[in-house]
């Protein structure tokens, strides 16, 4: 027993950290848009922070809870609640047999919301990962997006776990009109003169609504020019990597992106950024920034040892 869907909202699946090592086949990592609510999520419902979760986008799921346990909200303000009474995110919320879990649309703060089950969520392991990957219908629950009358079991359900008062986070402010996204430019930004890569800073583009777990496309006023056609031999392509296809307009890959692609990269958005960009929504404008690599390095090595005080925190013996 676990969790019964009753409405799967817009975009509903199951995602783990990802599924590594094997974009040299041709398949994605896949995994959370949004890695810090991930993780977060997991860490306030007691489990490892790589544990699969409920990824949803914009509008969320109705769910019916079939057995008790403790679960924890995190991301976008998808406007939770728990038999139609408001619940807070970014907290250890306890759930008993019958309650329905319900979410609304997106509200302003955010658009993508991730749910945590303690003792984790019954999925099975598909190469490694019970992220879904619907591209190559991979992982999940069939690898799709869950529909109505889908039942997840769980693995290891609690009633109760350490800490549990202190089980709470103020939850994250993600963007307004315009958000500022750090890049590190590379790999193949010798391909433009210096003079379009100081236009790529200085003016900002518009979110399309070409905007999905694979990408975002971007439209700048001025298309990005080239000094040749902007086609290079097809190489690998990470989590953040700006694209310039030969119509000058950026696409930055995502979770679900191809694993390679023949397109020149200026740059790649820094991992602490992301979740302002993939929480963001079409009409919002994005203004890039050009740091080094060092500093992209410790921003990431800094939230990496403040998850890891937040575990330590919560697991400390009552």
């Amino acid at each position: 027993m676990g969790i019964r869907v009753e409405s799967p909202g817009i975009q509903t699946t199951v995602q783990d950290e990802g599924r590594f090592g094997y974009q040299q086949f041709g398949v994605s990592p896949a995994g959370p848009m949004d890695r810090r609510a991930f993780h977060i999520a997991n860490i306030l419902a007691g489990n490892d922070r790589t544990e699969a979760a409920l990824e949803m986008t914009f509008q969320g799921a109705d769910l019916v809870f079939e057995q008790e346990n403790i679960i924890a909200i995190t991301g976008g303000d998808l406007s939770p609640r728990i038999n139609g009474n408001p619940v807070d995110m970014y907290r250890a919320l306890e759930v008993k047999e019958g309650d329905l879990l319900s979410f609304g649309f997106a509200s302003g703060n955010g658009c993508r919301a991730y749910v945590a089950v303690s003792g984790g969520l019954e999925v099975p392991v598909v190469m490694g990962s019970k992220s879904t990957l619907m591209r190559n219908q991979l992982g999940g629950v069939k690898g799709r997006k869950l529909e109505k009358g889908d039942r997840i079991g769980f693995r290891s359900p609690k009633s109760r776990l350490n800490q549990m008062d202190r089980r709470i986070l103020k939850p994250e402010r993600y963007w307004g009109q315009e958000i500022v996204l750090r890049v590190v430019t590379g790999s193949q930004d010798t391909e433009f003169e210096e003079e379009e890569i100081r236009k790529f800073f200085w003016y900002s583009a518009v979110i399309t609504n070409e905007f999905d777990r694979m990408g975002c496309r971007l439209e700048r006023k001025e298309p990005l020019r080239h000094k040749k056609d902007g086609n290079i031999i097809t190489d690998g392509i990470a989590f953040g990597s700006i694209q310039v296809p030969t119509n000058g307009q950026p696409i930055i890959m995502l979770a679900d992106r191809q694993s390679t692609g023949g397109y020149t990269k200026i740059g790649t958005v820094i991992s602490v950024d992301l979740p302002r960009l993939v929480q963001s929504v079409p009409g919002n404008r994005v203004r890039f920034v050009r740091v080094g690599i060092e500093l992209a390095q410790s921003l990431y090595i800094r939230e990496v040892e403040e998850l890891n005080q937040l575990e330590a925190d919560l697991n400390r013996k009552e």
